[in-house]
């Protein structure tokens, strides 16, 4: 090395030009650079030494504009054809004769930079270059062709952000779902979902935290989400919505409907029939007849929707039940098991309408026992579409005209005691339904009366369930069996020291085991029946589905579209999904339960502390009686359970499950004076 000699060197990988100045030590040399800064580097952090002679510092911005000339990257590829064929490795002395038909230095060092610099056509081989072979080339071109696309896409789409942001109107790209699709993901899922760099990657480009909660609100200030998103539906494995082919299956069916299976139904459409709901319901599956016979007994029958004869085990629409499981009722409205159309128009037990059913019709003996019954595919006429609060006015004021509904309730009252008879658990604990309209303008909170009306429905398909459940048994069918196993209740002793409604209650429901699917008929100790299996909620639950399938193809004497084994494994699945459709409406109640809380927290509340969540800490379990609500709360004082207090509430985030109430405690002194 001499002074003056113009060279290369690269700092922190940025690539500058120096002239040498002096030796530094044994290896290292001086260098200056254009602006006179001096660096002192070693050997090996020279990449490139230009020919020519003695250069000063002053002349390399006047040499870097000649080399400036020379630098067009397209050249490479003429040369790069030139020398494929052959396979020729070139140095960028060599480059610049092919490429300028001469060899100045600075033609020289515009040639080494093309080659440096390239990433398409050479690849470097010690001081030479090689060029690349044809089909590596296209890879690479094609991998820098999407590249750039992905780049424009990117801009393009954090372009329309920022103007969605702005308020303005936008039509989003098909390549934008893909990342909005991402931040969804990972808003509701967090750091758990594989590849969720690319959304904190736009997180960060927008000056976001790169953080769940920030791409939650991301998506709501694109007006993409709602504030109240339901992130317990999106992380759970239910359909959110039907695919077109389902929906085009669907469609197909109401427009022809298929074959009926079942050519023999028993016509009862003499029958007067009851179907009761609630005023909303819309899927209404299941009616209510009594049959008054010659010789002075009744029979109750019990009329159920027929959606599996529109069905096959394994087509489109019951393979999508099956993948859904429940139909979910949530405030904001319902995820149904099949779509609306078919739910609420041919599968359902229309007024008016001569429509398919399956009927259980049972005779019972005077202390309510089922002494004889009969299972058929039927044609009913429904006659009357009532609510609730109808049957309640009916049964209150004893209108003379419908004495079919006053037998009803005196069988559902005569079942209720043969139940109690027999050992059932009747624990009653307030329950609330909650409803929100629209977005989440509107919210109420209804407790629900244990009426007559409801406790007369409740009893009619439990007995239905009952004679399902004795039909299978007897006929050796395998059914989806409900049970539950005996309870060890607190000794009568300890629950009479309680206050008796929700507080005992409570205590009772803490020791009562889940109930059991299965395929075995086994007891089911709080309805105090030897055997059950629901079938009377064939358009909301799967399970239901399967039995009316089994029952069906037994009364026709055709073959059990399920084995022992199959339905063994139905129900292995089931389980797992029913779970979670329960979790999911159980946290999304809960939700818009503390934002019902958090929008009236001016309001007083009268809260009764029905048992103890961490006594050491005063952590207790309060029902807010007027909405039916169940939440955790810290008392500030000595609590006893069985105590009514009046709280408000100090916080509530909906979003994070937390309500913290405080208790207003009225002094002597105020009392006396108001």
């Amino acid at each position: 090395m001499e002074k003056g000699k113009l060279i290369e060197f690269r700092l922190h990988g940025e690539r500058r030009l120096a002239v040498t100045e002096r030796p530094d030590g044994k290896k290292n040399w001086v260098v200056v650079e254009a602006n006179g800064k001096s660096n002192s580097i070693p050997p090996k952090q020279i990449s490139y030494e230009i020919a020519g002679d003695s250069y000063k510092s002053s002349e390399i911005p006047q040499f870097l504009q000649e080399v400036e000339t020379y630098l067009d990257p397209s050249s490479l590829e003429v040369a790069w054809e030139l020398l494929v064929e052959e396979a020729e490795t070139v140095n960028p002395i060599e480059m610049a004769l092919l490429l300028f038909s001469e060899q100045t230095p600075s033609q020289c060092y515009a040639a080494h930079i093309l080659l440096s610099d390239d990433k398409l056509y050479f690849k470097q081989k010690g001081d030479r270059y090689e060029p690349r072979p044809i089909g590596q080339v296209a890879e690479i071109k094609h991998q820098q062709e999407v590249q750039k696309q992905r780049k424009e896409e990117l801009e393009n789409f954090l372009q329309r952000v920022n103007s969605r942001l702005a308020g303005e109107k936008v039509d989003w790209e098909q390549s934008d779902y893909n990342r909005l699709d991402v931040i969804e993901k990972f808003a509701t899922h967090g750091e758990e979902i594989s590849h969720h760099s690319q959304a904190t990657e736009t997180l960060a480009i927008l000056r976001l935290p790169e953080t769940s909660e920030a791409a939650f609100k991301l998506l709501v200030d694109l007006g993409i989400w709602s504030v109240h998103e339901n992130l317990y539906l999106r992380r759970s494995q239910i359909p959110k919505c039907f695919s077109t082919k389902v929906l085009e299956v669907a469609k197909s069916c109401m427009q022809s409907l298929p074959p009926d299976p079942d050519t023999n139904r028993l016509d009862l459409t003499y029958l007067k029939v009851y179907t009761i709901d609630d005023e909303t319901t819309q899927e209404i599956d299941d009616g209510l007849s009594i049959e008054f016979l010659e010789d002075g007994q009744q029979r109750v029958w019990v009329h159920i929707a027929d959606p599996t004869r529109l069905l096959t085990p394994g087509d489109e629409l019951d393979l999508e039940a099956r993948r859904r499981t429940t139909t979910l009722y949530l405030p904001t409205g319902m995820v149904p098991m099949f779509p609306s159309e078919l739910a609420t128009g041919p599968m359902s037990l229309i007024q008016g309408e001569v429509c398919r059913a399956l009927s259980f019709g049972i005779l019972l003996d005077e202390t309510g026992a089922v002494i004889g019954y009969t299972i058929h595919t039927t044609l009913i006429k429904p006659t009357y579409r009532l609510t609730y609060d109808d049957v309640d006015e009916m049964l209150q004021l004893k209108i003379k005209l419908e004495p079919e509904i006053h037998a009803l309730n005196d069988w559902a009252k005569q079942r209720f005691k043969w139940r109690q008879s027999q050992g059932s658990i009747s624990i009653y604990m307030p329950e609330s339904v909650i409803k929100v309209k629209g977005q989440g303008e509107e919210i109420t909170v209804e407790v629900l009366d244990d009426s007559p009306s409801r406790e007369l429905v409740a009893e009619m398909m439990i007995l239905a369930g009952e004679v399902g459940a004795k039909y299978g048994r007897e006929n050796n069918i395998p059914l989806p069996y409900r049970s539950q196993p005996q309870p060890e209740l607190p000794p009568d002793a300890e629950l009479i020291l309680l206050p008796p409604g929700p507080v005992r209650s409570t205590a009772m429901r803490r020791c009562m085991p889940k109930s059991e699917m299965g395929t075995i008929p086994a007891r089911h100790a709080s309805l105090a029946l030897e055997t059950y299996v629901q079938v009377t909620s064939p358009i909301r639950r799967y399970s239901d589905l399967l039995a009316h399938f089994q029952i069906k193809a037994h009364l026709r004497g055709d073959p059990l579209p399920f084995t022992l084994e199959q339905m063994q494994e139905m129900v292995m699945s089931l389980v797992p999904a029913v779970k979670e459709a329960s979790s999911v409406e159980r946290f999304t109640n809960r939700y818009w339960g503390l934002e019902y809380l958090r929008r009236n927290s001016g309001e007083v509340w009268q809260a009764l502390v029905i048992r103890w969540l961490k006594e050491e800490i005063n952590l207790g379990l309060v029902l807010l009686e007027e909405l039916g609500l169940e939440l955790a709360m810290r008392f500030g004082r000595s609590i006893e359970v069985g105590d009514r207090l009046e709280v408000k509430v100090a916080h509530a985030d909906p979003r994070k499950d937390e309500i913290v109430f405080q208790e207003i405690i009225t002094s002597v002194a105020e009392t006396a004076t108001n």
